[in-house]
């Protein structure tokens, strides 16, 4: 049995002391040991966090014991380490930014599309007056998503409703939109709801939820996650590999941030690209005197820059 874990989880919640409330609660959590990033916002809490079955266990207890978070779904992985290096908890104007000039203009707690169990989900998917929505970003969506579903060139959900006028053309059938974990389909589907379309669904619990109840039928390709691993299994049923290598089309899942810091691409790269390039994404970047060391993984630890002490003037 493994002794680590990793929680996926989101609650949209008002809360009226944000601020206040993300300090205790970062506390909190370093008291546990616990890695992870969280957001909270005046509207919520999303967050991702790893550590023992047993801090993770007393986590989940602290959530449920507030009572503004008791519908809180945990999504619960058990990994062979910690998925995370440090513990972050920030507060921040949303906790999934919209794009929204008035980000009031939707209210999850409110109004959201339909919420579809992963068996209904499964269900439904095969049908004619069904579209499938993925709302996601471009690098997610190319490392995995449901067979024959609508994707979107966007590369952070914030663009999202910069699309809601190419999405008109589906405004006559069911809208099935889903994403990693649910929290940004609450936002997409309500938004379509106020933009005029009338049958919205979203996927409870996103692709994790989907593949662990569903057997992730139909999902082709990885799940990104915003974490360590940066790619999860979802699909036992009928799985296939969807991702390319972004210099030779090589089919391969492994994804890394190019090694020049100022590029930072975060892109798939198969490992004879990778050792060619020393991890770069293309010849330039190979050759840029800030080159970060290629260690085969593609994954950079951010190192805190020292801080110049001020000078006090006499």
């Amino acid at each position: 049995m493994r002794t680590f874990q990793t929680l996926l989880y989101y609650c949209y919640s008002h809360i009226k002391d944000g601020e206040q409330y993300t300090a205790a609660h970062l506390k909190f959590c370093k008291s546990l040991g616990l890695t992870g990033r969280i957001i909270i916002a005046d509207e919520g809490i999303n967050g991702t966090v790893s550590g023992t079955t047993e801090a993770c266990k007393a986590y989940m207890d602290y959530i449920y014991a507030d009572g503004r978070f008791n519908a809180t779904e945990f999504k619960i992985d058990e990994v062979d380490k910690p998925s995370f290096i440090k513990i972050h908890c920030r507060y921040k104007s949303e906790i999934v930014y919209s794009g929204l000039k008035d980000p009031s203009y939707i209210d999850p707690t409110k109004e959201t599309g339909k919420h579809l169990e992963p068996a209904e989900f499964a269900e439904m998917i095969d049908r004619d007056d069904v579209i499938i929505l993925d709302v996601r970003s471009n690098y997610e969506h190319n490392m995995g998503k449901f067979k024959n579903a609508v994707t979107l060139d966007i590369d952070n959900f914030r663009d999202f409703p910069s699309m809601i006028n190419d999405l008109a053309q589906y405004k006559d059938k069911k809208v099935l939109t889903y994403c990693t974990g649910g929290i940004k389909c609450e936002k997409a589907s309500a938004l379509l709801l106020k933009e005029g379309f009338k049958d919205v669904y979203q996927l409870h619990g996103g692709i994790i939820k989907y593949g662990k109840e569903a057997g992730g039928k139909d999902f082709e390709g990885k799940c990104y996650v915003f974490d360590n691993r940066l790619s999860v299994d979802v699909n036992t049923v009928n799985p296939v590999v969807i991702s390319a290598c972004g210099n030779c089309g090589t089919t391969t899942t492994k994804m890394i941030n190019c090694a020049n810091p100022e590029c930072n691409k975060h892109f798939t790269q198969c490992d004879a690209c990778g050792w060619e390039l020393n991890g770069a994404c293309c010849a330039a970047c190979k050759t840029h005197p800030r080159i970060r060391p290629y260690d085969g993984t593609g994954y950079y630890v951010k190192i805190p820059q020292p801080v110049k002490p001020k000078v006090l003037s006499s």
